[in-house]
């Protein structure tokens, strides 16, 4: 079964956004993948982890933290 991994991401160029896809399209086993520049989003479908995609985002120089992690943060009370 496929894991859906949602990333938030800083993702300020066009440039920027290469790099990632280039870096996602080397992982093994994913299925479909996916870069929302307005959200900072990073989306990658198959058989991977967060820290699997967070790891090839890190030797490009990109700080990546799950989804839900940023969303919890943002939580107003």
């Amino acid at each position: 079964m496929a894991n859906v991994v949602e990333l938030k991401v800083f993702l300020h160029c066009e440039e920027c956004i290469k790099k990632i896809l280039k870096a996602i399209k080397k992982i093994q086993d994913i299925e479909t993948y996916n870069v929302d520049m307005e959200m900072n989003k990073v989306i990658v479908t198959g058989n991977v982890t967060n820290e699997e995609v967070i790891k090839v985002l890190q030797k490009i120089r990109k700080t990546a933290i799950p989804w839900q992690d940023d969303e919890l943060n943002n939580i107003n009370y």
